[in-house]
């Protein structure tokens, strides 16, 4: 097997445990550490598949990855985000090309805004004492299967690039 087909395998797995972790928290609010944990350990391979050379990439890589981390565990802190959230951000974003951060954590807060939205309605129309708990896993892995997209598999991506 060479090394693109290892790359599209691991791609394909990132976006299976993505949905995974998606329904998991839309069923019972939560996303376990264990699926967080095997979308952060396959990241390993997936940079020596991809290319990602050891330095300095990898290094930035994981940097940038840990910065956004550390920026969801102050939503955290707050109380604006649960816990599986913050460690699924941290663990796809290891994942994502760095061109693509800024695009996909816009993509992940317009899918979490529309989310909350939704789950506003669903309150009104169903009231109960149950504080709203936002399945933003769900935010997570749209915006992460938006990056996968654009990197791999949008035959246009070269239009407008120099």
């Amino acid at each position: 097997m060479d090394k693109g087909s290892i790359t599209l395998c691991l791609v394909a797995l990132l976006a299976i445990l993505m949905v995974v972790a998606a329904i998991s928290d839309l069923r019972s609010r939560t996303i376990s550490n264990r699926l967080n944990s095997a979308i952060a350990l396959f990241a390993i391979p997936f940079w020596l598949a991809s290319g990602l050379a050891p330095w300095p990439d990898v290094p930035i890589q994981f940097g940038a990855a840990l910065a956004v981390f550390l920026v969801f565990v102050g939503m955290f802190a707050v109380g604006a985000m649960g816990g599986g959230d913050v460690k699924m951000i941290g663990a796809v974003m290891l994942w994502i090309p760095l061109p693509l951060f800024m695009p996909t954590l816009t993509v992940m807060a317009v899918a979490g805004g529309i989310l909350s939205a939704v789950m506003l309605v669903r309150i009104k129309m169903r009231p109960s004492d149950k504080p709203v708990e936002v399945p933003y896993g769900v935010a997570i892995a749209a915006a992460g299967l938006w990056a996968l997209h654009q990197q791999y598999f949008n035959q246009f991506q070269a239009i407008g690039s120099n």
